[in-house]
């Protein structure tokens, strides 16, 4: 996958290796993708972005050109991986925009480390804070029934593997997603050690950290970076709230469905 000023390293930490993909100068934005994808998510953003900010972003550990090791799928080996590429690359201080479950390992960043993150843009996961109600619940189990697949090992990496699960997940919460990013996304699985990296993430990171940011765990009175929650209107599971703004035409996979309203918050909100 190639885009034009996009360059590409490879930086070494601890256990793992994480491929990078680079554009643009001036003070820097790093653009952390969701599940099931990888840093071609950004694909629509980066040249706007690059414009204006040394843009970022990372294949995190288990995803796209990265290595999967067996282990490092919980929140404290995810956040040493995230500290030791901003120490690798010489970053004090980031603008930080997330998407899906990295919303959460950036808010831990912003908890954790509030120095490092200058201000941080979510893309949809509800803000800390907010209070899940029965009916969240209800569509989540209706609408994210994987959740009880994802997590079980063995089970996990063969429905990855085998039934298309991630391929179902990227249609079902995106408005009209091209099948050649469908399949592009959803073969990264087809890598047994990816398949088993998916599984692990969901069960050591994704469901655990999810649970404890819905029961309050996340200390929000703590929390002092400026941030910033997108929810498309048209998302099966969360709904926006007054503490989040909704963008229409757009799904849980906000920045394939709508990276226009992306772009256009990233230049407000960083500036």
């Amino acid at each position: 996958m190639e885009l034009q000023g996009v360059s590409h390293r490879f930086v070494d930490l601890p256990g793992v290796r994480l491929h990078v993909a680079e554009a643009g100068s001036g003070e820097a934005v790093v653009l952390l993708h969701g599940f099931p994808q990888q840093w071609w998510e950004w694909r629509d953003v980066i040249p706007a972005l690059a414009q204006h900010y040394r843009v970022i972003c990372p294949d995190l550990r288990g995803f796209g050109e990265s290595s999967a090791p067996a282990t490092g799928y919980d929140r404290e080996s995810l956040l040493a991986d995230l500290i030791g590429l901003l120490d690798a690359l010489e970053l004090d201080r980031v603008h930080l925009l997330t998407h899906d479950w990295s919303g959460i390992l950036g808010t831990l960043l912003c908890l954790r480390h509030p120095e490092r993150v200058r201000d941080h843009l979510m893309l949809a996961i509800p803000p800390l804070g907010a209070k899940p109600d029965a009916a969240m619940f209800g569509r989540m189990m209706r609408h994210g029934w994987f959740n009880l697949v994802l997590p079980w090992p063995g089970l996990g990496p063969w429905a990855l593997r085998r039934t298309g699960l991630a391929k179902t997940m990227l249609r079902d919460h995106s408005v009209g997603m091209p099948d050649d990013l469908v399949e592009l996304f959803a073969s990264q699985f087809q890598d047994p050690a990816r398949a088993v990296a998916g599984s692990a993430l969901y069960r050591q990171f994704i469901q655990r950290e999810g649970m404890r940011l819905m029961r309050g765990e996340y200390p929000a009175a703590q929390l002092t970076t400026p941030t910033r929650v997108l929810i498309g209107a048209e998302d099966r599971v969360v709904r926006a709230d007054a503490n989040s703004h909704e963008i229409p035409g757009a799904s849980h996979f906000i920045v394939d469905d709508r990276p226009d309203a992306v772009v256009e918050h990233a230049r407000e909100f960083f500036n």
